[in-house]
């Protein structure tokens, strides 16, 4: 068996689509466990919509999902082939199987009727030549079907009396998208594409394109569409669909992995969240399930609070640094204290499910003052807050601090006052950290320390008063 190529091409106009993710990591898998090549080409010939950061994002993203430049050829460029282009206009015009047409959108609904309607083939025997205004149309076959021969969904076959004469090269002479695609393919020696179930109803002209140029078509594989909760297709108008957020918030690239290998496949046994070697291991193409898959936003949110939670607290550390500086910590770069959040870091962990939760819940340790959540004022603040208050800081200012003693003298204030832990401990919490919810209060007491607990504790008390 010849070692595949494939090949991810997306254009540069826009932010990196997790379909688009998808599909590279399908790419990429398939060569790799083939023994074959990925090659990466930038499909830029529309210069109106394409800008470099764009292309500069595309390699950046490819890389956060671990396939960097070592692991695929190019990136190559659509720009850079025009003239393999121009040559397979002039073979397919010279072969009888493309004409110039000169005929507008109205002129086709004044003679058919039908503003729906493809082409009718009007221009087909009329021998004109190249000229302003002038389209270039492929002939496709009058009768017949063309079988697409497609690892996920079979062999669908399309009747080539339905497909109209589509245009292959605009009147300037430049070429379209459907042709320029096939000839790159034969170019680089693509042997297999995968992409998107969108391209579809592309593929049976490209078939033909492939055919009347003489060379064999590749595999096909056309993966399920992306869709929303809605099952409507992704939009980047409409749904959060750039893999750059998803980095920026902090989701992990293995989860990020995991979970869009996932939209059409699943592993063996009754589990999701796998390690990439048994992804690799395991896929196949042919196992695909054609139907639209759910981006299920909230999975995959548990998805990467689950591989956070797995982490070696060291590596955790290290992943929460972009979010422990400017631009996205409140403190000033000289309050932040290694030691304290290294202390705070096993706690912290269990309770994010992205990292750049992090900042907001260790802040009241590095902030000179808490960041007071005014609905959890309201809410604990309370009477009897003063009193737990008052009791608070009369019974801290001599205890043993260790979170043990400190949950102990707290829970014997609330037998005082008639009142459970979690009542207790709320004005507490709020006073010292600024909200109700956060990490496990009497172990954040412990690591900020007995005379900031105190102080604030007190600074509260007055607030109240």
């Amino acid at each position: 068996m010849t070692k595949p190529r494939v090949r991810f091409a997306p254009s540069p106009t826009g932010m990196f689509h997790v379909g688009g993710a998808r599909s590279a990591l399908h790419n990429w898998l398939y060569a790799r466990q083939h023994g074959g090549a990925l090659v990466l080409r930038i499909e830029d010939t529309d210069a109106s919509r394409n800008r470099p950061e764009w292309i500069e994002g595309i390699i950046r993203a490819l890389a956060w999902l671990g396939i960097d430049e070592d692991q695929y050829e190019g990136p190559y460029f659509q720009s850079a082939n025009t003239g393999e282009h121009t040559k397979a206009v002039e073979r397919l015009r010279a072969a009888g199987r493309a004409y110039f047409c000169d005929c507008t959108r109205d002129d086709v609904i004044a003679r058919t009727g039908d503003s729906y309607k493809g082409y009718d083939g009007h221009c087909r025997d009329r021998g004109l030549e190249a000229g302003p205004g002038r389209a270039l149309r492929f002939r496709t076959p009058d009768e017949g079907t063309t079988v697409v021969v497609d690892l996920i969904r079979g062999k669908p076959a399309f009747e080539n009396a339905t497909i109209e004469d589509f245009v292959i090269a605009r009147g300037d002479g430049s070429v379209l998208f459907m042709l320029a695609n096939v000839v790159d393919d034969m170019t680089q020696g693509i042997t297999h594409v995968i992409r998107a179930e969108e391209h579809l109803s592309n593929t049976p002209k490209q078939q033909m394109l492939w055919e009347a140029l003489g060379v064999q078509p590749p595999i096909w594989a056309h993966v399920p569409v992306v869709v929303n909760e809605k099952r409507q297709k992704l939009s980047k108008r409409r749904d959060k669909v750039a893999l750059e957020d998803y980095q920026a918030e902090g989701y992990l690239a293995e989860a990020m992995r995991n979970y869009l290998m996932l939209l059409g496949w699943a592993p063996s046994g009754d589990r999701e969240i796998v390690p990439w070697s048994v992804i690799e291991e395991e896929f196949r193409l042919e196992d695909v399930h054609p139907s639209p898959a759910f981006f299920d936003v909230k999975k995959l949110r548990a998805f990467n609070g689950e591989y956070i939670r797995a982490l070696p607290v060291e590596e955790f550390v290290e992943r929460c640094r972009p979010w422990l500086g400017a631009p996205y910590a409140p403190w000033a770069p000289e309050r932040f204290d290694e030691e304290v959040f290294r202390a705070l870091a096993p706690l912290a962990q269990t309770r994010v499910a992205v990292m750049s939760e992090i900042t907001a819940i260790v802040d009241f340790a590095f902030l000179e003052e808490p960041d007071v959540d005014e609905a959890s004022w309201n809410k604990a603040m309370k009477e009897p807050a003063a009193a737990i208050l008052t009791a608070a800081v009369e019974a801290y200012a001599d205890v043993p601090w260790t979170a043990e003693e400190l949950k102990t003298r707290t829970e014997a204030i609330g037998v005082e006052h008639g009142l459970k832990l979690g009542k207790t401990q709320a004005p507490i919490r709020v006073a010292v950290t600024g909200r109700t919810v956060g990490l496990p209060l009497f172990e954040s007491l412990q690591v900020i320390g007995r005379e900031r607990t105190l102080d604030r504790l007190r600074k509260a008390l007055g607030a109240l008063s």
